[in-house]
């Protein structure tokens, strides 16, 4: 099987010279989380939510608001280049190691596609038990805890996203795509001097997700697939007795993919 015939075909890309706000504005009308850059047509690199977070939250861009920062200060050039014809076995080689999580897809010095993890997911036919290859050691946090130690959680724990709970009741969510509209959103209400505080008071449960798919863990890795196919997520939360028992992602999924 190659590339292309599992990549993304229709790819929303924004030029590097186009605003932050724009940038956002994509994010939120296509529910993505990356966006390819171009510089007169050729890619360049790649904007995810994790660098517009980290953008937004560092000293030098307080105060400055996603309207007066360009693509090009937030663009990740750490990219990687497949071909059409690329086999696939070669990507699932590589799920879950460091490095990028979008592959662009060029032919002729063209960018005609790209790979993410969810174009991946089709592929999972295991009916093993989801809960055999769930991570038991849950990371969370609770609806009271501030986003900046929300989102220290994440890089210190090397997580996507953090289900909320709260007396032991799975109740919201918070990602790196939470985090950055309620940046945005603060640096468009809030004057420069009471960012800070505002930023420090800031709370979980002001900025969380509260629709959160969730899955019973006795489903197959299969069946665990089309629950986030369908629904557009990158984890469930797997539940017992109306705990969460475990943690399942797209990457634990597409490693039981053969090759």
């Amino acid at each position: 099987m190659k590339v292309k015939d599992v990549m993304t075909e229709d790819v929303i890309f924004v030029d590097k010279d186009v605003d932050l706000k724009y940038v956002l504005k994509l994010m939120k009308k296509h529910e993505i989380t990356k966006v390819p850059v171009v510089e007169e047509k050729k890619l360049i690199g790649v904007i995810t939510d994790n660098k517009i977070a980290t953008k937004l939250g560092s000293i030098r861009s307080r105060g400055v608001p996603a309207a007066r920062l360009h693509a090009s200060s937030v663009t990740d050039k750490n990219i990687e280049i497949i071909s059409p014809d690329t086999e696939v076995k070669t990507i699932l080689k590589t799920v879950g190691e460091p490095g990028p999580t979008m592959l662009n897809v060029v032919e002729d010095g063209k960018l005609v596609g790209v790979v993410t993890k969810a174009d991946l997911l089709h592929l999972v036919e295991s009916e093993k038990k989801v809960k055999e290859i769930m991570h038991e050691n849950i990371h969370s946090v609770s609806p009271e805890d501030r986003v900046i130690h929300a989102r220290r959680r994440m890089i210190d724990e090397k997580v996507a996203r953090l289900p909320v709970i709260n007396n032991g009741t799975l109740i919201g969510v918070i990602s790196d795509n939470e985090v950055v509209f309620a940046l945005a959103k603060l640096k468009r209400s809030f004057p420069l001097g009471k960012q800070k505080h505002r930023l420090e008071e800031l709370l979980v449960n002001d900025t969380m997700k509260t629709s959160v798919v969730w899955a019973d863990a006795d489903i197959t890795v299969s069946d665990a697939a089309k629950i986030m196919i369908e629904n557009n997520v990158g984890f469930l939360p797997l539940m017992e007795n109306d705990k969460v028992m475990g943690i399942v992602t797209r990457t634990d999924l597409i490693k039981t993919i053969p090759y």
